[in-house]
């Protein structure tokens, strides 16, 4: 039997950083919906949006995000650095959050 060799990868007309920016670009987006469009898993997508989020000064674009929400006490975690959804409310201690929304907005 011949040896194969590597595997050769699926050709891409684009990376998924930039699938991912022209998606949010499109419409803003949980991590979710961004792993269920692109295809990888939701924890994926938090290190891709991080370089993103870096790497777009250069492009006069920033990285909006609208912030996780207590869905029991209405707490806004407006002050929140990480791009991952909080595990618990500091307020009321709920578990119940929603997830931060994801677009891509020209810097002004």
């Amino acid at each position: 039997m011949k040896d194969k060799g590597p595997p050769i990868p699926a050709e891409r007309s684009a990376t998924l950083r930039q699938q991912m920016m022209e998606l949010l670009t499109q419409q803003p987006m949980t991590a979710r919906e961004i792993s269920m469009a692109l295809g990888i898993s939701e924890k994926q997508v938090f290190p891709h949006l991080e370089h993103i989020q870096q790497s777009l000064h250069r492009q006069n674009r920033a990285l909006h995000i609208t912030p996780p929400v207590c869905r029991h006490c209405g707490f806004a975690f407006t002050k929140r650095e990480r791009l991952k959804k909080p595990g618990k409310c500091p307020a009321c201690r709920c578990e119940s959050i929603e997830e931060p929304v994801f677009s891509l907005l020209p810097e002004c």
